[in-house]
């Protein structure tokens, strides 16, 4: 049954709102919320989907065929959805029957066409898809480079004014295939991991001129990265049993984890939940440190004396002095509640 709605706001028609994970309180989008207002405990907003039940759009609108359950006022163009396969070699090398690869890049023999070959565009389209006017306010990001090349290349195409904060010892990631428009600005943060780019881009945000994506905050961004999880769960046939993610902040296997929770209220791909799998890149490990410990909390004290090694870190892009562990809705709670 429809809920009805008795609020007259043009706000209240969309096909979505906002729930805090920690209190239930509902949110309407206004004034770009990413936090739940006048609340105790740091919390997660959670995008609520009037349609329970997932509908597509055609396979040519690319990500947006999931706009059912994106966060977005508008559709943008050339976006380019994951694509899921049974893997044969490598199920075969493991010993696998049953093994799915969800890939997010540029594979146009298998239909993937995301020009930057990253998953992050599956962020950065719908974050540019949620805004409804910045007048003449700038959108701001921290990245340590994929999440740069992604929101560069959407902003770019679609004239959207973007100011993005990057480490030095990352800005070798940012190459793209075409010049971006001059509506777009790149900022080399010296002698600076994520957490100091992410610092840096908030005090900006102090000012009246810019407005922060938000990260981990912002739902678009998480439903987002959730597609890639709809898209496996359409070739398979029901959610999978596990799921494996690296991760930095730990928004992608939230967001995994907040998709799952969605495809059991729909009711048509089976009860279970995805076992979160999530590994970190050793020597900077704070989210594996925590777990193990059985904490909630993250150790601060630990992070402080271990944050000289981030880069000696494999893949730097996995680096983060803050991921998104402790608040309600978070990595924590995904870990506990899919065992």
């Amino acid at each position: 049954m429809e809920e009805k709605n008795t609020n007259n706001s043009p706000h209240s028609f969309r096909h979505y709102y906002f729930e805090s994970a920690g209190t239930g309180k509902r949110y309407e989008d206004v004034d770009w919320i990413l936090d739940p207002k006048d609340e105790e405990m740091p919390s997660l907003l959670r995008s609520v989907y009037r349609e329970r039940q997932l509908k597509l759009k055609d396979r040519e609108t690319g990500l947006f065929r999931y706009a059912g359950w994106l966060p977005v006022h508008q559709t943008l163009g050339q976006s380019s959805a994951t694509i899921t396969y049974k893997s044969t070699g490598l199920a075969r090398h493991l010993g696998l029957e049953h093994l799915y690869i969800a890939f997010s890049g540029y594979w146009p023999e298998r239909g993937a066409h995301m020009q930057t070959c990253t998953f992050k565009e599956t962020e950065a389209y719908p974050v540019c898809g949620r805004l409804n006017g910045l007048g003449d306010r700038t959108l701001v990001v921290a990245s340590a480079g994929n999440t740069a090349r992604a929101f560069a290349r959407v902003c770019s195409d679609n004239r959207i004014p973007l100011l993005v904060f990057v480490p030095e010892r990352n800005f070798s990631s940012l190459w793209f295939h075409k010049p971006l428009d001059d509506c777009v600005k790149l900022v080399k943060v010296r002698d600076a991991d994520y957490l100091d780019a992410i610092n840096l881009s908030n005090r900006i945000c102090d000012g009246e001129r810019f407005v922060p994506e938000g990260g981990v905050k912002n739902a678009a961004r998480r439903d987002g990265m959730g597609t890639v999880v709809l898209s496996a769960v359409l070739e398979i046939g029901h959610i999978p049993d596990y799921y494996f993610q690296a991760i930095g902040s730990g928004s992608g296997a939230i967001a995994a984890w907040e998709t799952n929770l969605r495809l059991l209220a729909d009711g048509r791909f089976g009860r279970n939940k995805m076992k979160l799998i999530v590994s970190q890149n050793k020597p900077f490990t704070p989210v594996y440190h925590a777990w193990q410990g059985g904490s909630r909390q993250l150790d601060l004290d630990k992070i402080r004396e271990e944050q000289h090694l981030i880069p000696e870190l494999y893949s730097g892009v996995l680096s983060n002095r803050k991921p998104a562990y402790s608040m309600y809705g978070g990595l924590y709670d995904a870990l506990v509640d899919t065992a």
